[in-house]
């Protein structure tokens, strides 16, 4: 057990219906196996070591203590193994046959829970008294959120001992049960189900076995292939979830020690672009577009002002903003647009910049700034050729001040481009490009507008599509530095990290609740050949500091939709101290 991760696993064995003593050596080889794999919870189908589909034979004491021989033998098999293993036999509680499962550790039976309702009660088995309940909670007393249980709404791994018959529809079904547990339970849910070898008297058993993870299915066996489903669950993220929850149980606890448990290599592969789901484009484009239309009616604005760079941000806004306008009945004419060229801009972006506006049919205005700042850098007695902050913001902060001004003369709402990246790392100019009357992107990070763009891109017509992916290939920059041979020489990426790596970082530490710790193991993982360990330390480091030290601008930002699964407004949002120091974040990253 390593960074909060729990290695499960379910396991279909091929079985012979009643066949007590072929079945325990099946189950056998797959715990020495899975003890191979590095597993700490193994998890085997309902009644799999008599088979589920026994019938009448299931009141026979041959069986029954067929049954008992078979999971003594299972048991010792477990001595000296680091890992709890469920399995299911019938079992005779206070003279009545019950459907049963086993929890077994280190050689020993520790609880049988019941899967049909049957009061607590004890039985004898291998000369020790053993607890009957159906609310056996196992726990480690030195980790606090390993918590397992057979059906058990407390537990954070929740394990489903099932055999169910397969036919037409079931399979879809299947998966959405264990994905609606796992996330109505906030757990991981690990379904083991029967397959080969139970009878086929009126059904059919495919196997098809399924681990979810707070609604979200890691791992499955495909029907009619048994075998091994593995997933590593993360219980940090489960107990970050339920730390939003107000659920207290009474439970019958039982105490495993895995304190001095294998140090597991992570298996688990993240998603690299978690805040993109495919198919969801139109609905968050609508999202975005019927909270600006509604800030447009409240204040009844006659326009939408933006300032369009050729860039993705304000190319995603003014999109958004077109649907806008279109939702409220209004010409397109109604976005206004303007272009705003100074020291840093290039031919490329003014020119897209425009053949955006025009492709969409807004209005466009090209007002060039470069005077109007050197005036203001004059007055403030700051040299032209120093390219310091005040050199870059003093761009920026004058486009605002066009933009505000416009939105007065034109009774029009300014709309913010800034997206969810930006406001996580702080990049952008206080009361410059970080202000507006409402910002459509806030929710929205940086791959995700990206995609976003791309998505109308390819489902635009000829002339749209081409500026879109023009666009689309222009290195991402703000512009403010002057052009070296007519090219971009500001690119963002270069000075503070890619883009990928942020959003990944910004998608687990804020909404999944992982320590930097965590966050850098599982990038590790999954970016292994896209960038080496160092790269992503060096940029996981930044991105916490740049992150605690530049909180104030996001606890003044102006109102946006949440469009995704992560807003930073302070009103509904991320709640946090614009004067919060990152020292135990970043010290945890040097210890590395």
């Amino acid at each position: 057990m390593k960074n909060g991760f729990v290695k499960v696993a379910t396991f279909t064995p091929k079985i012979k219906v009643a066949d007590t003593t072929y079945n325990a050596e099946k189950i056998i080889e797959a715990i020495e196996l899975a003890d191979k794999k590095g597993i700490e919870v193994l998890t085997f189908p309902e009644l799999c070591i008599t088979g589920s589909t026994c019938a009448d034979l299931f009141y026979s004491d041959t069986l029954l203590n067929g049954a008992l021989t078979a999971l003594k033998k299972i048991a010792e098999a477990t001595e000296n193994k680091k890992m709890l293993v469920f399995v299911g036999l019938p079992l005779r509680v206070d003279g009545k046959m019950t459907n049963a499962v086993a929890g077994v550790f280190n050689g020993k039976v520790l609880g049988f829970i019941p899967n049909d309702t049957c009061e607590d009660s004890s039985v004898y088995f291998n000369g020790e008294k053993v607890l009957v309940s159906e609310n056996i909670l196992f726990c480690d007393e030195q980790i606090e959120n390993f918590t397992v249980g057979v059906n058990l709404k407390g537990a954070r791994i929740v394990v489903d001992l099932s055999a169910s018959a397969e036919y037409s529809g079931q399979i879809q079904a299947r998966r959405d049960l264990v994905r609606d547990m796992s996330d109505t339970l906030t757990s991981a849910y690990c379904y083991a189900n029967a397959g080969d070898g139970e009878s086929t008297t009126d059904f059919v058993f495919s196997g098809h076995s399924i681990i979810a993870e707070n609604g979200e299915i890691l791992a499955e066996t495909a029907p009619f292939e048994n075998g091994f489903a593995i997933a590593d669950i993360d219980l940090d993220y489960i107990d970050c979830e339920r730390s939003k929850l107000n659920n207290q149980e009474e439970y019958d606890y039982v105490f495993v020690s895995f304190s001095a448990s294998r140090d597991n290599q992570l298996d688990r592969i993240y998603d690299k672009t978690p805040f993109i789901d495919k198919g969801e484009e139109e609905l968050i484009l609508n999202i975005q577009a019927q909270g600006l239309k509604k800030r447009l009616e409240h204040t009844n604005a006659k326009t939408a002002v933006i300032g369009l760079s050729g860039g993705l941000d304000s190319t995603l806004a003014i999109i958004v903003a077109v649907k806008a306008i279109k939702l409220l009945g209004k010409p397109t004419t109604d976005v206004l647009a303007y272009t705003m060229p100074c020291f840093g801009t290039t031919s490329r972006t003014l020119d897209n910049s425009i053949k955006l506006a025009k492709a969409l049919g807004v209005t466009i205005k090209k007002v060039d700034i470069t005077k109007s700042v050197k005036s203001h850098l004059k007055d403030l007695g700051h040299p032209l050729d120093l390219h310091d902050a005040a050199y870059e913001n003093a761009q920026a902060r004058e486009r605002t001040q066009l933009l505000m001004d416009y939105a007065n003369m034109y009774n029009g709402v300014v709309v913010g481009t800034g997206d969810l990246s930006e406001l996580a790392l702080g990049w952008a100019t206080y009361n410059g490009d970080h202000m507006s009357n409402y910002a459509v992107n806030a929710s929205i990070p940086k791959t995700l507008v990206r995609h976003l763009v791309e998505y109308v891109a390819n489902t635009s017509k000829a002339k749209l599509k081409s500026v879109l992916l023009d666009i689309l290939d222009t290195p991402v920059s703000p512009e403010l530095l002057p052009a070296v041979d007519s090219k971009i020489s500001q690119k963002t990426e270069d000075l503070v990290g890619p883009y990928i790596l942020h959003d990944f970082f910004l998608y687990n530490i804020i909404y999944r609740g992982s320590t930097p710790k965590k966050t850098y193991a599982i990038a590790c993982k999954s970016f292994e050949g896209e960038f080496d360990k160092g790269t992503i330390l060096k940029w996981l480091k930044t991105f916490v500091r740049r992150f605690f030290a530049m909180q104030f601008k996001r606890s003044c930002m102006p109102d946006g939709v949440k469009a995704t699964k992560v807003s930073f407004s302070p009103r509904g949002g991320l709640s946090m101290p614009s004067d919060a120091v990152s020292r135990l974040w970043l010290e945890e990253l040097e210890n590395l």
